[in-house]
């Protein structure tokens, strides 16, 4: 069964984020847009680069209303070490989560049960706590943020326009799709 459109379970965790340890939980995700970033294991040679090129971005993420959390099968004191010795996760101004009980890890079916870790996976989360996009592949494969930021600026997009569509390759300001029964066929 796809995660799309269904609710973010019930979690309870901490996370590390900017020198304090925090709780972060399924209702700490109601209310504005929230982005989940899976990454396998702190201290590892991709995940550093993921976090630094979310970081980079971090501040458009803001400007669209939305959180970002870096969520791995590690401990929020792994995350607040990870984050002192790591000059490209150091950039890191969002939570990053730990699951250690693999509860999370689970519920967005990432985990990795031989292992232990965690594919990497990215969900853009409505303010109601819904799933809207859902990207899951293998670990060797790094992501870019950037096509992040596109999907949660057209998640957003069109929860604000009931009835259009976004089309590929579709950016902010450009135009969308009004799907009606003349367009079949045409496009």
């Amino acid at each position: 069964m796809s995660l799309i459109n269904t609710a973010v379970q019930p979690f309870k965790t901490q996370a590390f984020l900017n020198g304090k340890f925090i709780e972060v939980s399924n209702e700490s995700l109601k209310g504005k847009w929230s982005v989940l970033i899976f990454m396998p294991a702190a201290f590892t040679f991709n995940c550093p680069t993921e976090v630094e090129d979310a970081a980079d971005n971090y501040a458009e993420f803001q400007k669209a209303g939305a959180e970002v959390y870096i969520v791995t099968t590690d401990t929020h004191f792994s995350h607040k070490v990870w984050h002192e010795t790591s000059p490209a996760v150091g950039k890191a101004k969002f939570p990053l989560v730990g699951d250690p009980t693999h509860t999370l890890t689970k519920a967005f079916d990432v985990f990795i049960p031989e292992e232990g870790l965690a594919l990497r996976g990215t969900f853009v989360i409505d303010p109601e706590g819904m799933i809207k996009t859902a990207e899951v592949h293998s670990n060797e494969i790094a992501r870019d943020v950037k096509e992040t930021l596109r999907k949660l600026k057209a998640a957003q997009y069109t929860a604000a326009h009931p009835g259009q569509v976004c089309p590929a390759k579709w950016n902010e300001g450009a135009k969308t799709i009004a799907p009606s029964i003349d367009l079949v066929g045409k496009i």
